[in-house]
């Protein structure tokens, strides 16, 4: 089953699919590392993040070779330019930080040397250069048609906006030099993926804005592929979930912003 679906996402898209799949490898050799390597960062093993990058980048790079099989038989030349694009990103930035994980050292706000800055800034480059391909992606999904139900190229749409507007929060991040508010990072947070139980974490918004494009678009399909469901209703659906999804996702980020945890630990 599993070699099954892995041939059908390299027939939509052979550099996505690969690159995912590299990623998982990436996770299978960092797992030994996070049980015998003790060494923390902000509280947490070394390896925990690196993981969690390794798996959201699968996630991301299997989605885009999904949805940008639409697009292929228009713009061949986009997709392997935006297939190419994302792929060198994630590579670049999950190698970084796999490197700082190996030294210790944290990935991201660490401006503590030359070389940790320059790291920094080097990763920074790649995922603006990332999410300005996404847009130009998102571009040429509004400016097409398609043969597919109208829900469901709503919902292709919309969760790209939803996932730029979850990547501004990075740059946010990026501007505050910390994912915390109201407290230092590294203090109490919950079991593996650290959101803070103390202060504001504007990592939680983040994160649901990025697998909006999972999200929103599978709700188009399932709306759209309902024969129960008009098309008109199905469409209308699809862009209501897409709004209360966002209004959440703003939510949470002024939640983040006012110093508030999601989860309190206090």
């Amino acid at each position: 089953m599993l070699q099954n679906a892995f041939r059908s996402l390299y027939q939509r898209d052979a550099v996505l699919a690969i690159a995912g799949l590299s990623q998982i490898v990436a996770t299978l050799i960092a797992l030994p590392l996070l049980l015998i390597d003790s060494r923390e960062v902000l509280g947490i093993n070394v390896w925990i993040k690196p993981i969690k990058f390794f798996l959201s980048a699968t996630i991301y790079l299997w989605t885009l070779a999904i949805l940008l099989n639409h697009l292929k038989d228009m713009y061949p030349r986009s997709v392997r330019f935006i297939a190419w694009s994302v792929t060198a990103a994630m590579v670049v930035e999950n190698a970084a930080i796999s490197l700082q994980a190996a030294r210790g050292v944290m990935s991201h706000f660490n401006g503590s040397s030359l070389f940790n800055g320059i790291l920094f800034s080097i990763m920074g480059l790649f995922i603006l250069w990332n999410t300005l391909v996404i847009i130009y992606a998102a571009a040429l999904f509004f400016r097409s048609s398609y043969s597919l139900p109208t829900a469901y190229i709503w919902g292709i749409r919309l969760g790209f906006v939803l996932f730029i507007l979850g990547s501004s929060i990075g740059g946010a991040m990026v501007g505050a030099q910390s994912h915390n508010i109201g407290v230092k990072m590294g203090e109490a947070g919950l079991p593996f993926i650290n959101w803070s139980l103390l202060g504001g974490d504007l990592r939680i918004a983040h994160f649901m804005g990025l697998h909006a494009l999972q999200i929103i678009p599978f709700a188009g399909y399932l709306l759209g592929s309902n024969r129960v469901v008009r098309a008109g209703w199905a469409t209308a659906g699809t862009i209501i979930i897409a709004l209360v999804y966002g209004i959440t996702v703003f939510g949470l980020y002024q939640q983040a912003m006012s110093g508030n945890p999601l989860i309190s630990g206090k």
